[in-house]
């Protein structure tokens, strides 16, 4: 979207928090809970708890070369499409109490380092 808009944008003041996990340590989590965890348990994995939505886009913007700004609350939907319904919205989750009930600890590296990897912002 930021490459195709020429905006890596956030909502706001960009201080809306986004929880996120490496795809690794959720298939860790949900292979175990599949396999181990009692009938009607519930898990959160999360390895950032609590990533501003504004240094998100800074690094996409960074990676690919376009600028950082905001967009109104009003213009989210215009601009993000369906994602513009939660992209404004204050989300930071915990995953303490799975790893104390699982043992569960993500390794993999977060998003913000992830992100600064090349397979992101590879021309298909």
């Amino acid at each position: 979207m930021a490459r195709e808009k020429g905006l890596s944008a956030y909502v706001g003041d960009g201080s809306a928090r986004w929880p996120a996990v490496h795809r690794l340590d959720a298939a860790r989590l949900y292979r175990w809970a599949l396999e181990s965890a009692p009938a009607g348990a519930q898990y959160h994995a999360v390895g950032d708890e609590a990533l501003p939505l504004r240094e998100i886009a800074e690094v996409i913007a960074r990676r690919l070369d376009v600028p950082t700004g905001s967009v109104p609350a009003e213009q989210a939907v215009e601009h993000f499409g369906f994602l513009g319904l939660v992209a404004s919205l204050d989300c930071p989750a915990s995953s303490t109490l799975t790893r104390k009930q699982t043992g569960w600890e993500p390794v993999e590296v977060g998003l913000i380092a992830d992100l600064e990897t090349v397979h992101y912002f590879a021309q298909i």
